[in-house]
């Protein structure tokens, strides 16, 4: 019989909400040597999730789009609408305006293959585990599919 999520998931995680100071998220994070966090709004809906990746921004900057001048006109070489999100991330105080908006979930029901699968193909370290009405009920990690093969 294969596992659940629910069986191997972590429940009631560790969450922020998008007013969330961007320095407390990242202080959650040291110290309890996560690699990401949900974030949810008022009512526990899940509404993004910050990371690792999303708080690199804060470190490297950005680099502004290439460009030429010509008769006194700035011509974008790329689209510079790209880059409004990498300057929002770069320069965001707070957990959502630096968090990523659209979260890859798995529900408890799940099997843990299908959520390793899910992991896998979208190079995610962990998947808020949610319920049908898009609250977070708990997470699962890679180390938790790892735990569970160890165990096996």
């Amino acid at each position: 019989m294969k596992k659940t999520v629910a069986d191997i998931m972590t429940t009631n995680p560790i969450v922020v909400k998008p007013n969330t100071p961007l320095q407390e998220a990242i202080s959650i994070l040291a110290e309890n040597k996560f690699s990401g966090l949900p974030v949810v709004d008022d009512a526990g809906k899940l509404v993004g999730v910050i990371s690792e990746s999303d708080l690199m921004w804060q470190e490297s900057g950005i680099e502004s789009p290439p460009y030429i001048m010509f008769l006194d006109s700035i011509i974008y070489l790329k689209n510079p609408a790209r880059y409004n999100q990498e300057i929002h991330k770069a320069l965001g105080q707070t957990v959502g305006e630096v968090m990523s908006d659209r979260p890859i979930t798995v529900e408890a029901e799940q099997s843990v293959p299908d959520a390793a699968r899910i992991m896998h193909d979208k190079k995610v370290r962990r998947l808020p585990v949610v319920d049908e009405e898009a609250k977070i009920i708990g997470i699962v990690t890679q180390g938790d599919v790892i735990k569970m093969m160890a165990t096996s």
